[in-house]
C-alpha cells in the first residue's frame, strides 16, 4: 500500500496492465479497463462474469495462468464435481478456488446434468447452495468466457436474436439476470508480438497472492455503496452488479485508499455499462416489460445526472425497443427523470475511441442516431448457406480513403474463381477511390497460368478509364489469403473472395446478385494493421 502511494492512478493501472504481459502504451483507457474487468472475479468474491469476443484474444489465459487460485474448466462438469459430491461427503470446486471459470461457452455447453445449472442459480444469487440437507456457502466467483461469430451489427439490430446467441439454452434468463458485467471481447484485440511489453511490472506470482489476500481479507462495499450515488430504475440485482464491479475497480487501482471523485465517476460509468449491456439482451428475450428499465445511469459528483448507453447498441431501436417489431408498435423507452422535472438527464455513450474523458464523464455526449459510425474491427463467421453477404456488404464500410488495395489470394486462376476477382474490384471502384489494385496470386500449372493471365489483363484494361491500374504478380510459394487497404483494414476470409455456393442454374436467383447468392461456411476476420 505505501509503495502504491508513489503512484498516481494511471501510472498504477499501467503497471497492473504491464504485470500480466501487455504494453499499456498503446491502449486506450476504455481497452486498458476491459483487460483489468477480466480480474474482477479474481479480486472481488461472488463475482459473476462473462466475456464472448473472437478466438486468440487471451480471454482464457487469466483464469488458467495469471493465478494459482483459479481454475479453467473445459469439459462438462457434473453438480457433483462442481458443489458437492456425496459419496465423499465433502463439497465440490467451488470450495477451493477463487475462481471458477468455464471455457468455451460460445461454442455450446454440453450439459451433463440439469441439476448443475439449478444449484448454480442460487449460488450465483447468494453465494450459498444447498446439498445434503445442509446450506452450503462459498466464496468463488464464476467466469464465463466463449466466441462469438456473428457480426456485433447484426446481432444488436436484430429482433430474434441477442448478443447471448452463441450461449447454450440452460443459460436461461434467471442464470443470464445475475451476471454482474459482461464484458464486450469484440472490441480487445488478438494478441500480437507487438502489443507484449517489454517493460517491468510486478511478480506475477506476487500479484496473484494480492489478489486472493483482496478476495478474501477485504471488502470495500460498504464504502462503495455509501458514495456511489445511482439514477432510478435499479432493481437489486442492477445495484448489486454495479457496485460490485466498482468494488474490483477500488481493490485494483486503490489498495488502502480512496479514490477521486474523478475517478469514481469512471468507474461508475463502466461498471453500469457492463450491467446495461446484460439488461438489454434480458430485455430482447422477455416479451414482457420486467427487464424494460434499461436506461440505468448515476449521478456524477457535480451532480449532474448521466444516463448511460452501450456503444455498439445505442443507436440499434431492436435493442433499444425490441417489442417494437413483435407489437406493430414502439415500445414506449422508460424515461428516467431528473430531481428537477423541467431538466431532462443527460446521456453518456462510453465511446470506443480512444477518449480517456468519455468514461470520467468529462463530456456527456447526446446519443445522435443519425451520426454514421466509424467502421470497427469484426471478427464473426459465415454459415453454410446464408445469404446477405455480398462483397460490398462485407468490404463496403472499409474502403473510406483505401487508394491502395493489395490482394493475395493463391486460388485466383480458375475461371469462376477470375469472376470473383472481377466483381470484388467492380465492388470497389464503385464503393471506394482507389487508384491502384495489387494482385497476387499462384499457378500450380503453366496452362493454369496461359488461361488465367489474359483474363487478368482483360480486367486490367477495363480498370483503365476508371484511373485503376492493375498490377498482377505471380508467387510459387503463396499460401494465405489476405486483403490489405492503404487506410490500414486488413480483411483475411478463410475462403478468399472464393466464399458462395455455385447456383444450380445461372439463370436462377442469386446468380447476379451476390446479397441472395447462399455462401459456403468461412470466416471473416477485420482488423486495423
Amino acid at each position: 500500500m505505501k509503495g502504491r502511494a508513489q503512484f498516481t492512478r494511471d501510472e498504477w493501472l499501467d503497471v497492473i496492465i504491464r504485470s500480466f504481459g501487455l504494453e499499456p502504451s498503446w491502449m486506450t483507457q476504455r481497452l486498458k479497463f476491459h483487460y483489468l474487468a477480466r480480474l474482477f472475479p479474481l479480486v472481488e468474491s461472488n463475482y459473476n462474469f462473462i466475456e464472448l469476443g473472437p478466438r486468440g484474444n487471451g480471454k482464457s489465459y487469466t483464469f488458467s495462468e495469471f493465478s494459482p487460485y483459479a481454475t479453467l474448466l473445459g469439459a462438462p462438469t457434473s453438480a457433483s464435481t462442481l458443489w458437492w459430491n456425496a459419496g465423499r461427503k465433502q463439497v465440490g470446486l467451488i470450495g477451493f478456488w477463487d475462481v471458477v471459470a468455464f471455457d468455451e461457452v460460445g461454442e455450446g455447453v454440453v450439459v451433463r446434468d440439469r441439476e448443475t445449472f439449478q444449484v448454480m442459480k442460487q449460488y450465483m444469487a447468494n453465494g450459498n447452495f444447498n446439498r445434503a440437507n445442509a446450506n452450503i456457502t462459498a466464496n468463488a466467483s464464476l467466469a464465463f468466457v466463449g466466441n462469438i461469430d456473428d457480426a456485433i451489427e447484426d446481432l444488436v439490430n436484430s429482433h430474434e436474436h441477442d448478443l447471448f446467441k452463441p450461449l447454450h439454452p440452460v443459460f436461461d434468463l434467471a442464470v443470464i439476470d445475475r451476471f454482474h458485467t459482461f464484458v464486450p471481447g469484440w472490441e480487445i484485440p488478438k494478441n500480437k508480438d507487438e502489443n507484449l511489453t517489454r517493460r517491468y511490472g510486478l511478480i506475477i506470482e506476487y500479484l496473484a497472492e494480492a489478489f486472493h489476500h483482496s478476495a478474501r481479507k477485504t471488502n470495500r462495499f460498504a464504502y462503495a455503496k455509501a458514495t456511489c450515488k445511482l439514477g432510478p430504475g435499479y432493481d437489486q440485482r442492477d445495484q448489486t452488479a454495479v457496485l460490485k464491479s466498482v468494488c474490483a475497480f477500488l481493490k485494483i487501482l486503490h489498495p488502502g485508499q480512496d479514490p477521486t471523485p474523478g475517478e469514481l465517476d469512471e468507474y461508475l460509468a463502466y461498471a453500469v455499462e457492463g450491467r446495461r449491456r446484460v439488461k438489454e439482451q434480458l430485455n430482447k428475450r422477455k416479451p414482457d416489460d420486467e427487464f424494460a428499465q434499461i436506461n440505468l445511469g448515476y449521478l456524477r459528483s457535480d451532480g449532474q445526472q448521466v444516463v448511460i448507453y452501450c456503444p455498439e447498441s445505442k443507436s440499434a431501436s431492436a435493442t433499444q425497443n425490441p417489442q417494437q417489431q413483435c407489437d406493430g408498435a414502439a415500445k414506449e423507452s422508460p424515461v428516467v427523470a431528473s430531481k428537477d422535472s423541467s431538466v431532462p438527464p443527460e446521456t453518456h455513450v462510453a465511446d470506443a475511441k480512444p477518449v480517456a474523458a468519455a468514461l470520467a464523464g468529462a463530456k456527456v455526449l447526446e446519443p445522435a442516431a443519425s451520426t454514421p459510425l466509424e467502421p470497427r474491427e469484426k471478427h464473426y463467421r459465415i454459415h453454410y448457406g446464408a445469404t446477405g453477404f455480398s462483397y460490398a456488404t462485407i468490404f463496403g464500410d472499409y474502403l473510406v480513403g483505401a487508394e491502395e488495395i493489395v490482394i493475395e489470394d493463391p486460388y485466383i486462376r480458375a475461371h469462376h474463381q477470375v469472376l470473383n476477382f472481377l466483381r470484388f474490384c467492380e465492388t470497389i471502384v464503385r464503393l471506394g477511390k482507389p487508384k491502384k489494385i495489387k494482385l497476387t496470386t499462384r499457378f500450380d500449372t503453366d496452362l493454369e497460368r496461359d488461361e488465367a493471365i489474359p483474363k487478368l489483363h482483360n480486367i486490367g484494361l477495363s480498370l483503365n478509364p476508371y484511373e485503376v491500374e492493375l498490377e498482377v504478380k505471380v508467387s510459387s510459394t503463396l499460401h494465405d489469403r489476405e486483403i490489405r487497404f492503404s487506410n490500414g483494414w486488413t480483411i483475411k476470409i478463410g475462403r478468399g473472395l472464393e466464399i458462395y455456393q455455385k447456383p444450380d442454374d445461372w439463370l436462377s436467383i442469386g446468380a447476379s446478385d451476390l446479397d441472395l447468392r447462399p455462401c459456403l461456411e468461412t470466416t471473416v476476420d477485420i482488423y486495423r494493421t
